[in-house]
This record gives C-alpha cells, sequence and structure tokens, in this order.
C-alpha cells in the first residue's frame, strides 16, 4: 500500500532519501537533429550521488517555503516517490506552474506511483490557477513515454533558465483540466 502525503520542511533532510534509489538505466534518448525529434543512443546510468541528494533538500526545501507543493510517496515508511510543483505562475497566457520534479525509486517503478503523483500535480496546479504544468524532462526514451502517457507535449513556450540549465532535457507541458 502507497500513502501519500504532503512534506513539510522540517521531514525534507537527507536522511529522508535513505531508502530511494533513484538509478536510471539508459540506453537511447531524444534529441532535436534540424529541428526534428530523433531516438539517438546515449547509453550512461543516471544516479545521484550525496552532493546531488545536498542540493536536491535544498530546493526541494525553498520550493515548501515558498508555497509550493512537495509531495511524498511512501510504502512501509519508506520514501519511494515525491513530486515538486513551484507556487510562480509564469508565460503568459499559458500560465504554467512548474513541476520541478517527479521521482520513483527504480524498486517501485511501473505500480502507477508516478501517475498518482503527476495526478496530484496537476490537481495542486489547477487549484492555483494555473493552465499548465511545464516540465524540464529527462530526454530517456522511457521518461518520455511516461510523460506522454500522462498527456505532456512538447512546450508552446521555453523557458530559458531550464533550457540552459539541463540544455538536453525536454521542453513539456501538460494541459489542465479546469
Amino acid at each position: 500500500m502507497v500513502e501519500y502525503r504532503i512534506l513539510t520542511c522540517n521531514e525534507i533532510e537527507k536522511e529522508l532519501f535513505k531508502d530511494f534509489n533513484r538509478r536510471q538505466v539508459v540506453n537511447d534518448c531524444w534529441r532535436r537533429v534540424n529541428g526534428e525529434w530523433v531516438i539517438k543512443s546515449d547509453p550512461f546510468i543516471d544516479d545521484w550521488s550525496g552532493e546531488d541528494y545536498e542540493f536536491l533538500v535544498k530546493c526541494l526545501k525553498n520550493t515548501v517555503n515558498t508555497g509550493g507543493l512537495v509531495l511524498g510517496a511512501f510504502c512501509g515508511g519508506a520514501l519511494k516517490g515525491f513530486v515538486s510543483v513551484e507556487s510562480e505562475i509564469f508565460g503568459g497566457e499559458n500560465r504554467y506552474m512548474d513541476l520541478t520534479s517527479i521521482h520513483v525509486s527504480e524498486d517501485k517503478r511501473g505500480q502507477g506511483i508516478g501517475k498518482a503523483l503527476f495526478a496530484a500535480a496537476k490537481e495542486f496546479a489547477s487549484s492555483k490557477g494555473a493552465k499548465k504544468l511545464y516540465i524540464s524532462a529527462h530526454s530517456a526514451v522511457e521518461s518520455q513515454a511516461f510523460y506522454k502517457k500522462m498527456g505532456c507535449t512538447e512546450a508552446k513556450e521555453y523557458n530559458k533558465v531550464h533550457v540552459e540549465t539541463e540544455p538536453f532535457d525536454c521542453q513539456l507541458e501538460c494541459v489542465l483540466e479546469i
């Protein structure tokens, strides 16, 4: 059974992630070549270091402190997934809210946790007046398949900061049913 709950700033510490495994084996990624999206071989293992977790904790605490959402998925008391959505609306008429992270532990993928977290992110953004979620998403074929299944399409308007920070990410949006 999975328990979903909003995380407080005090809970968000490195220790929270002790049972969380970010590891993702990537073989193929989507890349834009001459204006077209194509799949390219780019094998690597994506995993987080101790410093990455420290940076994540800092970012998630900031999200909570600025009125955003950080929701955790717990199995047997262990964090196995989380999503974060920033509170600021941007993008003019697109009225985006930034889904800054959504991750499911390697041992729990494919069990519906990501889908539930994504639905909660959409609900939060809609309740705050956004029209769309904005996602700067990992370009791995498997990650992009998840986002497509969630109804995401290429963003109409790119967020310059995300593009500069993660140039290989795919810039996506998801229209919210209001």
